[in-house]
């Protein structure tokens, strides 16, 4: 996963961030409400971990900042100093999703965030064939079927395809598809980016006639949308 996290001590924040990056996941730190909305405005996370007491900004108030600007339901856990009964209430109701007070610890914080994605990204789709009508993905065979047709496709067009539809609905970066379709250490430029993208939407005929809109988002990545068809 791509995490963001909003902590002001910095020795905390190295912490998460050892844990995380031990757990498989990257971590991008943020010690202000200012710098931790901008990052979320130009890059794709997640999770977000926030603590509830920064500098310029409340948690709550980038609780209601995330919850107004970014369009899909990103997950956020509180991470906090302030354990009372009704700050924990306040925080849930507020919108966010799960609260751990410090001193946290390793093992929880691992656990935690990997179930919250794992909700978040739980499609009720399972085993080797997914169904977004009209398509049919074979994950096995690794092909996408068009109805009654069987559409070739090379290993990375079939991988970026995928991942674009278990994403529906989100803006996802030109560096995080990269990071997720090609390999967290991929060097590959954005533009190959642009080009399979070119590819999988004449391959697949992606248009409204098919119910689905793939659009480019200026400076900074694509988003793949239903456009009124029944996505299964």
């Amino acid at each position: 996963m791509n995490i963001a996290l909003l902590e002001d001590d910095q020795d905390q924040a190295i912490l998460i961030a050892e844990w995380l990056l031990q757990g498989g996941h990257i971590c991008n730190c943020f010690q202000s409400g200012d710098d931790f909305t901008y990052a979320l405005k130009n890059n794709t996370y997640d999770l977000l971990l926030i603590d509830w007491v920064v500098p310029d900004m409340s948690g709550i108030d980038a609780l209601h900042w995330v919850r107004e600007h970014i369009e899909w339901r990103i997950p956020i856990l509180f991470i906090t100093k302030m354990d009372r009964e009704e700050d924990i209430v306040q925080a849930l109701n507020e919108g966010a999703d799960d609260y751990m007070s410090k001193p946290i610890r390793q093992k929880e914080l691992i656990a935690r965030i990997e179930a919250l994605h794992r909700r978040a990204t739980n499609d009720d789709q399972k085993g080797n064939l997914l169904e977004y009508k009209p398509y049919t993905i074979n994950r096995e065979q690794r092909c996408f079927q068009l109805n009654d047709s069987t559409i070739s496709m090379t290993h990375i067009e079939f991988d970026l395809a995928v991942f674009m539809f278990r994403n529906q609905g989100r803006v996802l970066s030109r560096e995080y598809i990269l990071r997720n379709v090609w390999g967290k250490n991929s060097e590959i430029s954005t533009r190959t980016v642009d080009t399979h993208m070119s590819r999988i939407r004449k391959k697949l005929h992606i248009g409204p006639d098919n119910g689905w809109k793939l659009t480019p988002v200026y400076q900074h990545g694509y988003r793949l949308d239903s456009v009124g068809s029944d996505e299964g």
